[in-house]
């Protein structure tokens, strides 16, 4: 996931703080100068990238407020080029993590027939032509037009894109989460290798190179985070494997630690297993009272592990 790093935060709501990335201005420049002849006058073109970043923001809300809806927590949006990233973590069941997820899209879907309804009262219609005689229809057909091909192209099965989550969530219903983890990494890559394809087909077909480099740099994250969700799924998959120690159970996701020297200590670098000496390693004698869930990656005080009688 990425981080806050390089990113300025421009206000909080609701609790939540939202930040943009400095590169965000520099691609905000680019896209304004290359859609200089859409508009006749410039004031249009930064509007319309205004009116993007709304768009992504309101869908990132979307995924705060819903997982906090299933008991979930919430915490910071950061908002890049490529999108927004919503820190959010819902509780480890399919149906929460589901509806965090489906959350965001929603968003879009609702902002359609309010821009239809804007758009027929200002004498246009949502054309696939993105341009309308009335200035002021033109605009707002150019924004549903954004809209929509945000909703499309999230709703791809691709992960970590919101349409591969989707289906990370329902697989997760009868195959389990490190199995529906792994089917959807694997999707991913298909996903990553159609990208590139069609960037390949796109930059020696078109003389315009612009959409064949934003592909290939959309690939390029798409394989990273697919990577890194192949390496989660499989380690989930040996941890479901170990017996669990009885008399705890995770404040989170209600799981029983595994049995074993699972925990690395900050400080010396050796494994112990935290609850088989209440948190102080073995090794050094370093008192830890943050437990880290190893199935659902939380961390809470050891004391609040509840104890199952």
């Amino acid at each position: 996931m990425p981080t806050r790093k390089g990113s300025i935060r421009l206000f909080r709501l609701a609790g939540i703080n939202v930040y943009l990335h400095w590169s965000w201005f520099i691609v905000a420049i680019l896209i304004i100068q290359l859609r200089a002849d859409a508009y006749v006058s410039p004031i249009w073109n930064v509007l319309e990238y205004l009116a993007l970043f709304l768009i992504v923001l309101m869908h990132e809300f979307g995924h705060q407020l819903a997982c906090r809806q299933v008991g979930g927590k919430t915490n910071d949006i950061i908002l890049f080029p490529l999108g927004g990233v919503a820190y959010v973590s819902p509780p480890q069941r399919p149906g929460a993590q589901l509806w965090s997820i489906a959350a965001g899209p929603l968003v879009n879907v609702l902002l359609i027939p309010v821009l239809t309804v804007l758009l027929l009262l200002l004498g246009g219609h949502p054309s696939l032509r993105g341009f309308e005689p009335n200035q002021y229809a033109g605009f707002l057909n150019d924004i549903w037009l954004i809209n929509f091909g945000l909703l499309i192209f999230n709703l791809m099965p691709v992960y970590p894109l919101d349409g591969g989550q989707i289906l990370r969530s329902l697989l997760w219903f009868p195959f389990g989460r490190a199995n529906s983890l792994l089917a959807a990494s694997i999707i991913g890559f298909i996903g990553v290798a159609a990208l590139i394809l069609l960037a390949a087909i796109s930059f020696f077909a078109f003389a315009d190179k612009t959409n064949s480099i934003w592909l290939g740099i959309m690939a390029a994250f798409i394989l990273m985070n697919c990577w890194g969700g192949l390496k989660q799924a499989r380690a989930l998959s040996r941890i479901a494997k170990i017996p669990r120690r009885a008399g705890f159970a995770c404040p989170s996701c209600k799981t029983a630690p595994p049995l074993g020297e699972l925990w690395r200590c900050g400080k010396c670098g050796q494994t112990f297993d935290t609850f088989l000496t209440q948190g102080i390693c073995p090794h050094c004698g370093v008192q830890f009272n943050i437990t880290q869930c190893l199935d659902c990656g939380t961390s809470r005080p050891i004391t609040e592990w509840s104890v199952v009688r």
